[in-house]
């Protein structure tokens, strides 16, 4: 059982996505609290219920991601082929949070691109963080983040001018399945995108922000 980090109770001042004031109460689920932002539409768990980061890196490396695995291959492929169009010949790149093994890199590299990893729990090379790309991608990553508005600021420091940031994530779209929604259910999933989200997300770096596909945003830095 995944290990809460307390049972205090909390009321957050800030949206960790937008940096909004006020969030609203969302809903309670088996005892945990979700949030909603008003103004990017976030929804988050309440820190009081994350998980510990021990219990985190124990569930992750429990996860199978083969880069040779056509079927993983193929779901990946929703981010890398609308990516790879626009991308031009020979970029360098940084796979964020890409886990033990990383299909989205290895399909990047065959396309002709340089990308170096970075994971903190598999890939904790911290030195990847100080340099530049033309791209970072970050595939069922975003959802883990305890801190998404610092990461964003993150990636936006990363990104050299005309840099793409390519996320995946499922989109949070339905209010009456929250409950019984599998992607909730993960213990590790504290923070749930809509594309409403993202768009804000896009305008305050002012970056542009195009939804190729459900579940995948692609976000050009100027």
């Amino acid at each position: 059982m995944t290990t809460v980090g307390s049972n205090r109770v909390t009321t957050p001042t800030h949206c960790p996505v937008c940096r909004s004031t006020g969030p609203a109460p969302f809903q309670t689920v088996s005892g945990c609290d979700y949030w909603r932002c008003t103004a990017c539409e976030a929804t988050f768990l309440d820190p009081c219920h994350w998980p510990v980061r021990a219990d985190e890196h124990a569930h992750y490396r429990n996860h199978e991601n083969d880069p040779d695995d056509p079927r993983y291959r193929k779901f990946l492929s929703a981010l890398v082929d609308p990516l790879l169009a626009r991308l031009g010949p020979g970029l360098s790149g940084l796979d964020y949070g890409c886990g033990s093994g990383s299909a989205a890199a290895a399909m990047l590299r065959e396309a002709g691109h340089e990308v170096a990893l970075y994971d903190p729990c598999f890939h904790p090379n911290r030195a990847t963080l100080d340099q530049s790309y033309d791209f970072i991608t970050c595939t069922e990553v975003a959802e883990h983040f305890h801190h998404p508005a610092d990461e964003f600021d993150r990636f936006d420091r990363m990104l050299r001018p005309g840099g793409w940031l390519a996320i995946m994530t499922c989109f949070q779209t339905d209010d009456g399945q929250f409950e019984r929604w599998h992607y909730r259910r993960d213990p590790t999933h504290v923070v749930f995108y809509r594309e409403a989200t993202l768009q804000t997300v896009a305008s305050q770096h002012s970056w542009s922000c195009d939804i190729p596909i459900k579940d995948v945003a692609l976000m050009r830095k100027p």
